[in-house]
């Protein structure tokens, strides 16, 4: 009963707590995003060392120390809005397959601004399986992740931050994913 009690005194005390400060940058025609405070874009070749890809994201902000990542990407799909059932289901298969092991927070299908996301909140793990006497240590990241289909694109907009700082980082993440106008 004590523990149900502090709890409930803690959700009641964070509940109030100063809202993340975010800066409205538009990233295209009908899509403005909310920018951290502090967080600044990350140039061409620091997306490419971070985010090795043949398709390179929209966007990639970061904050001062690098740690924490908000990023917006593009890709073509042929997926429609009334396929977000299917969608949740698959991108979650897709994101248990790669990572070692994944913690889900939330998962659902959410309306922001007048659209529709599949949304996740996760933590996810990544471990050395290599058999060798020099194992890493296993790496944690928070997620939250949201995707959405503007005629034959699809959005995803995904924050990450170490996981042993997913406190600090959650509300400024949820805040991120509600400020999202795609239009």
């Amino acid at each position: 009963m004590k523990i149900v009690a502090f709890l409930l005194l803690i959700l009641g005390l964070t509940a109030f707590g100063p809202k993340p400060k975010l800066s409205n940058v538009k990233l295209g025609s009908g899509l403005t995003v909310g920018v951290p405070a502090g967080f600044a874009p990350l140039p061409d070749d620091g997306i490419a060392v971070k985010y090795p890809s043949p398709r390179k994201p929209l966007a990639v902000y970061s904050n001062p120390s690098g740690r924490v990542d908000y990023s917006v990407a593009v890709r073509p799909t042929t997926f429609e809005s009334m396929d977000y059932g299917v969608l949740l289901k698959i991108y979650k298969s897709s994101i248990q397959r790669l990572y070692t092991k994944v913690d889900f927070l939330k998962e659902d299908i959410r309306t922001v601004n007048g659209r529709d996301f599949v949304y996740f909140e996760f933590v996810s793990t990544v471990s050395d399986s290599r058999r060798t006497g020099n194992q890493l240590a296993p790496i944690k990241r928070y997620q939250a992740v949201q995707y959405a289909i503007q005629g034959q694109q699809m959005y995803v907009f995904t924050f990450v931050a170490p996981a042993d700082e997913q406190a600090q980082w959650q509300p400024t993440a949820q805040a991120v994913m509600n400020a999202i106008s795609l239009k």
